[in-house]
């Protein structure tokens, strides 16, 4: 029956509740009579008028106020405010009318009496339907799972929180767990406020299942101690967003999502210098390379939060430069920014037409993000690898340069030091050829490139070139977070690559906030590293994530757990240990968790003739030469088993 009534049409819906209100109406005026009168009522000669006129005064009250425009399912706290207004002046049209009129048997009182009871008539008929039509089918119920949820935090966002559940089939609230004393024991919504020490006894006790997290404003340092009490708990912690991110204070199911990265984390995020990046993007005509990537994007995102005058998105991939440019611009548009949002498929290895784009829009800054990060996709694809990475990086170099441009930043990464495969030596070179021209003050360009034209041109270098260097980002493709939670899902098993490997980590917005000081920073050459506290064991954090989600880690220790964490072995070109700095002594910086390294450098009238011969190298897919180039050059490569120095040079074997 419920789904045949609301499988009805909304027009048919809305006639059947028109029919209902008028009978609950003049039901209402029967009663006033009854209970004024103090007796059975049966109305006769001008008391008929009363029971014609309510009805007709009432409805084009509610139907003007849209109080059929409202969905009995969700019908809340709007539509009691509205059914009230409408009463109050209904009440007030109805008195006004039987004092004007002086009927005989029809007390004045009753203008008073019989609007309450519409407004407990009315607004009864929509609390009873909705409980009625939100309650789960026989079927459903048979079905469903119903999650027992702890909310941790009673504030506005965990009671606005309670409220949302109230009309969900998913959870059900069971209590709530906050830090404050003076609430601890007391009722809210009907759920008591457990203490943080009641929680590990009471949620076995309530068979809570679930747990989630309503501090949005909660520091970072007391939502790790939290979740740090939680982890030996069998409960599926979640979240809610920032507070940044909650519109308006209000909360609902939706909002309602796994850990982020930041919350596996255990270091404090990195701050900026929001007035010094106004300096150096406010206004500016701004390029990033690799636009639509993982750091691309969030470059492309808090630049645009500084109002440019124009963003230039430079992105090979069309899919990912339509994504990442629609989405701008519904950024653009909800904050109703005036800078210009340029999308520019192109190849950065193509150098003519870098220098033609760069030429054309004049950047104040480019931010070079383009390349390919991937370690055992680019050991299996050498040439492709350096041709993006090292050819890539010197056609953007070169091109800022010619065109004049004030600042370029290179994006870094920590596997550029001493590396073992292919992507970090690449990465290495790159900051090689950006460090090497950082030096030069006026560069003569011989023909390494398509560029004929400018062949034998010599350009004044005006341009400020320096790097940034960190760790693993998180929450970026391949990153290992989605794949360990994608494995967690699936039951299992998250592979890690050896028990002992540990890593740096930060998230794409601290990576990016650095990425955007450091052009503020720069002078030129330098190479920037942010002091990223300890690094962290991945079996470490694979065990977080399981634990956090309300499970336990299966191991010989424990085999009756869910979740098995395996080894599978080191991949090619990976390291048990990343690190940061190629020599030792970092310099300070302005900025207090931002260091420079003291990198040597190859300089440009050395590198130049290497370059050509790498270009060669890859043309020809030579991966032999293109192995000695990548040696001499960068400290410490020790290349890894991917590379075959037997008479077929060209095989690469697994």
């Amino acid at each position: 029956m419920k789904s045949r009534l609301l499988s009805l049409p909304r027009r048919y819906k809305q006639m059947m509740v028109l029919g209902a209100d008028t009978v609950l109406i003049v039901l209402a005026t029967w009663l006033a009579f009854s209970l004024r009168l103090g007796d059975v009522h049966w109305p006769q000669g001008v008391q008929w008028w009363v029971y014609a006129a309510a009805p007709v005064l009432v409805m084009p009250i509610f139907v003007q106020l849209g109080l059929y425009r409202a969905v009995f399912r969700y019908s809340g706290m709007a539509v009691l405010r509205v059914l009230c207004v409408s009463v109050c002046l209904y009440a007030a049209v109805l008195f006004t009318l039987l004092a004007l009129m002086s009927w005989p048997g029809v007390p004045l009182s009753l203008g008073v009496l019989q609007p309450l009871l519409v407004l407990g008539l009315v607004g009864g008929l929509r609390f009873v339907a909705r409980h009625w039509l939100s309650q789960p089918t026989m079927l459903q119920r048979k079905t469903m799972q119903v999650a027992r949820l702890v909310i941790y935090g009673a504030g506005g966002a965990g009671v606005q929180m309670a409220m949302a559940l109230s009309r969900s089939h998913e959870f059900e609230l069971v209590a709530f767990v906050d830090d404050d004393e003076h609430i601890q024991g007391r009722q809210i919504n009907g759920a008591p406020v457990w203490s943080p020490a009641e929680l590990p006894a009471k949620s076995a006790d309530f068979d809570v299942t679930d747990l989630l997290l309503a501090m949005p404003s909660v520091s970072r340092e007391r939502r790790n101690q939290i979740l740090e009490m939680l982890r030996p708990l069998p409960l599926h912690v979640r979240s809610l967003p920032a507070l940044t991110d909650l519109a308006q204070g209000r909360v609902a199911l939706a909002d309602i999502r796994e850990l982020d990265v930041e919350d596996l984390l255990w270091r404090t995020p990195v701050s900026s210098d929001e007035v010094q990046l106004g300096k150096n993007l406010t206004s500016r005509v701004i390029m990033v390379t690799g636009a639509g990537g993982s750091i691309g994007s969030e470059l492309c995102r808090q630049i645009l939060n500084h109002k440019p005058s124009r963003l230039l998105l430079v992105e090979h991939s069309e899919f990912a430069l339509y994504t990442i440019h629609q989405e701008l611009l519904k950024i653009k548009a909800a904050h109703k920014l005036a800078c210009d949002v340029v999308p520019l498929l192109c190849n950065v290895q193509v150098e003519y037409r870098i220098i033609e784009l760069m030429q054309a829009h004049k950047p104040y800054a480019v931010y070079h993000a383009a390349a390919y990060k991937h370690v055992p996709l680019v050991e299996m694809n050498v040439s492709e690898g350096v041709a993006n990475n090292v050819l890539g990086t010197l056609a953007v170099a070169r091109s800022a340069l010619i065109a004049q441009v004030r600042h370029m930043v290179l994006v870094s990464t920590d596997k550029a030091v001493r590396p073992t495969n292919v992507m970090g030596a690449t990465k290495r070179m790159a900051e090689l050829v950006v460090q090497a021209l950082a030096n030069e003050k006026a560069l003569y360009l011989r023909n390494l490139s398509d560029m004929d034209t400018a062949s034998t041109a010599t350009f004044p270098n005006r341009t400020c070139f320096s790097m940034v260097r960190f760790g693993n980002v998180l929450g970026s493709s391949g990153s290992v977070v989605p794949l360990f939670r994608r494995q967690i899902a699936e039951g299992g098993p998250i592979t890690v690559t050896h028990a002992e490997v540990t890593r740096y980590f930060m998230t794409i917005p601290e990576a990016v906030q650095l990425v955007l000081q450091a052009g503020t920073m720069a002078q030129g050459g330098e190479v920037f590293v942010l002091d990223m506290g300890e690094p962290v064991k991945i079996v470490d954090l694979a065990r977080r994530m399981v634990e956090l989600s309300g499970l336990k880690v299966r191991n010989a220790a424990n085999p009756g757990g869910d979740i098995e964490i395996r080894v599978t072995g080191m991949r090619p070109g990976e390291k048990l240990y990343e690190e940061l700095l190629i020599g030792d002594n970092p310099m300070t910086t302005a900025h207090p968790r931002i260091m420079m390294a003291r990198d040597e450098y190859v300089p440009w009238y050395k590198l130049e003739q290497l370059l050509q011969d790498l270009r060669q190298a890859v043309a020809s897919d030579d991966l032999i030469t293109i192995r000695l180039i990548l040696k001499q050059l960068v400290h410490g490569f020790q290349p890894g088993e991917l590379f075959n120095e037997s008479a077929d040079s060209r095989m690469l074997v697994a």
